[in-house]
């Protein structure tokens, strides 16, 4: 029997050989596996591992896209001036990763404190993890929002944000169990819940959040959100509702995982853990404040469950890397981290001007100080579609539907991420985009 993985390789070589381009679609899952003479499940483990490289992109039932990729060579004549056409490697609007002007030369300067003298050889010693406690007192100060500074008794690390949220769920919801999340969710929640065993339930939303009382009737044990400048909607959560929530958390007895991961771009919100604190975990992480490359992942739990998601952590095998934590506690207790966050504040604000000159005669959720934007697309456009005919003209959009939990239909939607393109990328990408939204399936498509 031929491995997944080697027809996954075979489909890879056709896109990196150019038999397959951006933008083209992939038969019907059924019909690959007729062709390949292989196994429905088969073929479905294929195009899970082609979504997983980052090769395709695609919405079950709807169909199955090669993602954009940098030309390999110019272009045959085609009608629109694409980004591609011109030679230009594609515009990264899916990942999210800001990084501002003279900022790894400011981390650089602040790194020649760690390797000097001992330091360097501490740093290269192992950690628990509870951290140390210059990295507890200095994550305390960094982490503090509007109304609420986290006890530094009680910040645990993991090695990013996403093992801090993997952690978190495996220490509250045992396999077999069900954690709540909004209806639109991270995506990777949904990764990390498939592979602990946990169900997901999706909660209903409207403009402000989740729905109180969408919480107090589900049969969860803990709850995941994301109550400051959500991904991929960008709401943020009124004090109101916030106070609701902490109500039905209290009186139903639920966990809360408060993922604050932009909360540094927002901190005159109150986080819900001020609210509820004994029945609320805060995930964080730099990897948005700083740089992916070099992060430190926190949780924050109430001291009741300190020692059970310490213990989650270590057995996961996500705890804190040493040498990280200590450059990240460097960063965090000279400045560094202050200043960069400041820079970010403002970049993001830019960035969302562009967004809101370009697209305004569209729909579109979006915060001044986010750096992602939720635009419902208008008809006769579906997500797919568009997604595939902006990776024709060299643009990486996300589809609304990795994010949707549950059955139901796939939202006429994509998520903008605004971090990683320079300013005039951006804008040009967005140009392009509008211009795109204004066609028709038909033309936008070959």
């Amino acid at each position: 029997m031929e491995d997944f993985r080697a027809i996954a390789d075979a489909v890879a070589h056709d896109i990196a050989t150019g038999r397959l381009t951006a933008g083209d679609r992939l038969p019907p899952q059924r019909e690959f596996a007729r062709r390949r003479g292989i196994a429905g499940s088969t073929a479905a483990r294929v195009y899970a591992e082609l979504v997983r490289r980052g090769l395709t992109v695609g919405e079950v039932g709807r169909g199955t896209y090669v993602r954009a990729t940098p030309p390999t060579v110019e272009p045959a004549l085609a009608e629109p001036r694409t980004f591609a056409e011109l030679g230009t490697a594609r515009v990264d609007l899916e990942l999210n990763f800001p990084v501002v002007p003279g900022q790894a030369e400011l981390l650089a300067r602040s790194m020649q404190k760690l390797l000097r003298g001992g330091l360097l050889e501490d740093a290269l010693r192992p950690v628990g993890a509870a951290g140390t406690p210059a990295a507890r007192q200095a994550a305390a100060v960094a982490l503090a929002r509007t109304g609420w500074a986290p006890d530094p008794r009680q910040l645990l690390f993991a090695g990013n944000g996403r093992q801090a949220i993997a952690g978190t769920i495996a220490a509250l919801v045992p396999a077999g169990e069900r954690l709540g999340v909004e209806a639109f969710t991270y995506p990777v929640v949904k990764g990390v819940a498939a592979r602990l065993g946990v169900t997901l339930v999706p909660l209903a939303m409207d403009d402000d959040g989740v729905v109180p009382a969408a919480l107090a009737q589900a049969p969860v044990r803990a709850v995941y959100l994301q109550p400051t400048l959500h991904n991929p909607l960008g709401v943020t959560m009124s004090q109101r509702r916030r106070e609701d929530i902490a109500k039905v958390l209290e009186d139903k007895e639920i966990y809360a995982i408060e993922d604050s991961i932009y909360g540094f771009l927002r901190k005159d919100s109150t986080p819900i853990a001020a609210l509820a604190p004994q029945w609320t975990v805060v995930v964080d992480s730099l990897s948005k404040r700083l740089a992916p490359g070099l992060t430190v992942g926190f949780c924050i739990p109430p001291a009741t469950l300190v020692d059970r998601i310490g213990t989650a952590l270590r057995s996961g095998g996500w705890t804190a890397a040493h040498f990280a934590l200590a450059a990240t506690t460097h960063w965090m207790a000279d400045g560094t981290l202050a200043t960069v966050e400041e820079s970010k504040r403002t970049e993001a604000k830019r960035r969302q001007e562009i967004v809101a000159t370009t697209l305004a005669d569209f729909t579109v959720r979006a915060d001044p100080r986010a750096y992602h934007c939720w635009w419902e697309l208008p008809e006769p456009w579906r997500a797919d579609t568009f997604v595939a005919a902006a990776a024709r003209r060299g643009i990486a959009v996300s589809p609304g539907a990795i994010f949707a939990v549950g059955v139901g239909q796939a939202p006429h939607a994509v998520r903008l991420a605004l971090a990683a393109p320079p300013v005039a990328d951006l804008a040009a990408a967005l140009e392009s985009l509008a211009a795109l939204a204004r066609d028709t399936p038909d033309g936008g498509v070959e």
